[in-house]
């Protein structure tokens, strides 16, 4: 309960997603701002052993997310940070609030939901 992770990307315009995204106005894909999100809260799932299996034998899989919102674009040059709390694990079920900012502005904030599998 209670548990944080914070992660860190810095969009550049290099970044492949870019070049049909849009050509003369580029803005970063909400679906990839949620991907990182999800992908902070896979790691922090992971990082934080649920007592249920071992954490060399799973891995957290996205599958919800609810309350998606999109506050203001990411652009080339911007410096995104995604802030993931885990709110509870249950029956391997993650569920954890998720927020990404551009210099302290909310940029994207969802609620989100990962599965434990055994591998």
């Amino acid at each position: 309960e209670g548990k944080r992770i914070k992660a860190i990307k810095n969009v550049t315009a290099n970044e492949q997603f870019f070049v049909g995204h849009f050509e003369q106005y580029p803005v970063m894909p909400g679906v990839l701002i949620i991907e990182a999100l999800a992908q902070a809260a896979g790691i922090l799932a992971i990082k934080t052993h649920d007592g249920e299996v071992r954490q060399e034998n799973a891995l957290y899989f996205f599958v919800g997310i609810d309350n998606a919102r999109f506050k203001r674009q990411v652009i080339p040059g911007d410096t995104l940070v995604f802030e993931v709390e885990m709110l509870r694990v249950s029956r391997g079920i993650g569920k954890f609030a998720a927020k990404a900012f551009v210099d302290g502005e909310l940029a994207c904030e969802a609620d989100l939901m990962c599965a434990r599998r055994e591998i």
